[in-house]
């Protein structure tokens, strides 16, 4: 048992690294083919930011790999892989479900991570990247990871998601990790300047934050944000790519 726990960990822990390079790598390529020159002077930075987010990813591949092991060997999950085993209505739901809960959770940890002491001790390593790039989703001190790495794995012993439906959390929140950092928008200027982008949150909503670190703080929806006051409108890429020209 404690020997296939061990290997389960270290599958995930190698998922999760592959996973961030493959994601990350295509966005910061992207990047590079369509913005040329927008990362220029900022190598240094992201060596540290794929090294602290490759750390990360050791940190995220315990818990996952526990609820691999549970789910394959205990049952102990409550992950379904009959599609039939709830109503199809609830496939979708419990995507939402999920998102809703993990930003719930992401707003308020990452509130509480810009306090002066947890940001002097943790989250001050994730702000050094100034701007982030789309190598910056996971870079992240290890007491950072910690709070987020086991958000998911809770909730699967908690509320039944079909294991197609977790994939699509998962993948929601690899590509909004690393597209919120990237310092353009991906996404069409109807959708993040329109009504619907007055509720989701995209690389313009994550820039402000990055820009005055004491707003913005949600991670898919700008409910909490807009719930406690905290949100504080779209970032001005041009000026924070300026800013890292002249500091270099």
């Amino acid at each position: 048992m404690t020997l296939a726990l061990i290997l389960s960990a270290l599958a995930m822990t190698v998922i999760v690294g592959v996973r961030y390079l493959i994601v990350s790598g295509l966005f910061a390529w992207g990047t590079r083919a369509r913005h040329p020159g927008l990362y220029r002077g900022l190598d240094r930075q992201m060596r540290r930011e794929i090294g602290w987010s490759l750390a990360s990813a050791a940190i995220y591949g315990v818990p996952a790999g526990l609820v691999a092991w549970g789910w394959q060997n205990r049952g102990w999950t409550r992950i379904y892989a009959d599609l039939h085993a709830w109503p199809l209505w609830y496939w979708p739901l419990s995507v939402l479900l999920y998102l809703l809960a993990h930003d719930t959770w992401f707003y308020w940890t990452h509130r509480w991570m810009h306090r002066p002491k947890p940001f002097r001790m943790a989250h001050a390593v994730h702000h050094a990247s100034r701007p982030p790039t789309a190598w910056a989703a996971m870079a992240f001190h290890p007491i950072e990871a910690l709070t987020g790495a086991f958000v998911i794995p809770v909730l699967v012993f908690l509320i039944p998601i079909h294991i197609g439906a977790l994939a699509v959390v998962l993948s929601v929140m690899t590509v909004m990790g690393v597209t919120n950092h990237m310092g353009w928008e991906l996404f069409p200027r109807a959708l993040w300047a329109g009504p619907l982008g007055g509720w989701l949150i995209t690389a313009s909503h994550h820039q402000r934050h990055h820009e005055q670190y004491g707003c913005n703080f949600g991670l898919y929806f700008r409910i909490w944000d807009r719930i406690c006051g905290t949100d504080k409108g779209l970032g001005d890429f041009a000026r924070a790519h300026a800013r890292a020209r002249d500091r270099t």
